[in-house]
């Protein structure tokens, strides 16, 4: 008697197995804070996860950094952005993202990148510019202790 049997294993019924399912993921549809060379989460959502939540996010974090301690991690700087037109921004904007606008000599009005060379089709041409962040900051609640006469209420210390 064996204890193999001679039947081949079933076949799972869904689609094989990613060898790259973050990538897969990430990939697959527009992502809030997601953009080819980065995922970005903003830290008051994380923060504000439930806490099962958070606790397998620091321990995937905590993984991630020993394995990746050794690189040399610049510090980065996250700007919230949105996609505009060429056509629809200022000056400040223009300076922003590189770009200047000028009259030619027919009068019309020539799109060009630093370096001079011509935007073609600048009513298409799609550019990231910096907002104001949508996503609300834990430090924009700090008036939530604030009573309608301006100061700050002073909290009970605590015994422990």
């Amino acid at each position: 008697m064996t204890m193999y049997s001679p039947e081949p294993l079933p076949r799972h019924p869904g689609p094989p197995a990613s060898s790259t399912p973050l990538r897969d993921f990430l990939d697959a549809a527009r992502r809030p804070g997601v953009s080819p060379g980065y995922a970005v989460l903003p830290r008051s959502l994380a923060e504000a996860m439930p806490l099962p939540w958070q606790q397998q996010m620091a321990y995937l974090l905590y993984e991630f950094h020993q394995v990746y301690a050794h690189l040399d991690w610049p510090e980065y700087r996250v700007v919230p952005s949105r996609k505009e037109r060429l056509i629809d921004l200022d000056e400040d904007q223009l300076a922003e993202v590189g770009c200047i606008v000028e009259i030619d000599a027919d009068g019309e009005l020539v799109y060009r990148e630093r370096n001079g060379r011509r935007i073609e089709n600048p009513e298409t041409y799609e550019v990231l510019v910096s907002c104001l962040d949508p996503i609300p900051a834990e430090q924009l609640n700090a008036n939530q202790d604030t009573p309608p006469r301006g100061l700050p209420m002073r909290q009970a210390p605590t015994w422990g």
